[in-house]
């Protein structure tokens, strides 16, 4: 009898716990459904400068290669090889007419092609013309200047005028020019002091027609200088790197072997 009692004291219990687990399994609550994973995101290949290229080097063909872009954020100027395959044979030989930078996406305004008379009528500006003259090393800043620096034109000559008067033989200096920009210098670069010169004797500088004008007839009466300017003075949108002020009361200094004698309105 005795027995008989633990076993079904033992199947009630056994019951009881089987029935504890299955409502404890009723109160959970249900896992959230897995969120499906992302597509897969929609790439092309662009073709970009793959080193930093200056204005007026040439294009080779290490110089540009395709990268994979997201096809999203592609602008309609960009060159994707599904739309242009041999983009890269077509690059091949074009001049670099704006800077671009190691990375960045090539793009047609960015160069021009290397037939003859493309490049530099494409470098210029609507109304602006090109012109050359001829520089050294002492007229020149020592070959230190580059193309895309800014110069002031110095011309130097004999005043006439005042030998007649004084006997003596005179010399006079005025800046004819200013904040002009260097399209161009000839020859190759080398090296001075630890620093990059180029080494010519013409420079093409970018002019509008009237100053075009002016230094076609300095020639003629002087010798002609290159002064280079600072970078934060060719940046300003004023002549001498400064705010704007009234033209009309410009005016250029006149100097007789080095001493500045006087002002004369430009």
């Amino acid at each position: 009898m005795k027995r008989a009692r633990l076993i079904v004291l033992f199947v009630a219990l056994a019951a009881g716990g089987v029935a504890a687990m299955l409502a404890r399994g009723g109160n959970r609550a249900p896992e959230p459904p897995k969120a499906p994973p992302p597509p897969p995101l929609a790439t092309v290949d662009v073709l970009v400068a793959k080193s930093d290229l200056d204005t007026g080097q040439v294009v080779s063909a290490k110089d540009v290669g395709w990268q994979t872009w997201p096809a999203a954020s592609t602008g309609s100027n960009f060159i994707r090889k599904p739309d242009r395959p041999d983009a890269i044979k077509d690059f091949v030989g074009a001049v670099v007419r704006t800077p671009v930078a190691a990375g960045e996406p090539i793009r047609d305004s960015k160069v021009v092609s290397s037939k003859p008379g493309g490049f530099l009528a494409a470098v210029l500006p609507r109304g602006m013309r090109a012109i050359s003259m001829d520089v050294a090393p002492d007229t020149g800043a020592g070959g230190f200047i580059l193309p895309n620096d800014h110069v002031d034109v110095l011309l130097t000559r004999r005043d006439k005028a005042a030998e007649k008067l004084s006997g003596i033989e005179k010399y006079v200096s005025e800046t004819i020019l200013r904040n002009v920009r260097v399209l161009a210098v000839d020859q190759t670069l080398g090296e001075k002091e630890g620093q990059k010169v180029v080494i010519g004797k013409t420079a093409t500088i970018e002019l509008d027609p009237h100053q075009a004008e002016t230094l076609a007839l300095a020639r003629q009466t002087g010798t002609l200088s290159l002064i280079l300017r600072s970078l934060l003075d060719s940046q300003s949108p004023t002549p001498e790197g400064g705010e704007a002020k009234d033209e009309s009361k410009t005016t250029v200094s006149t100097v007789r072997y080095g001493v500045a004698t006087q002002s004369i309105p430009r």
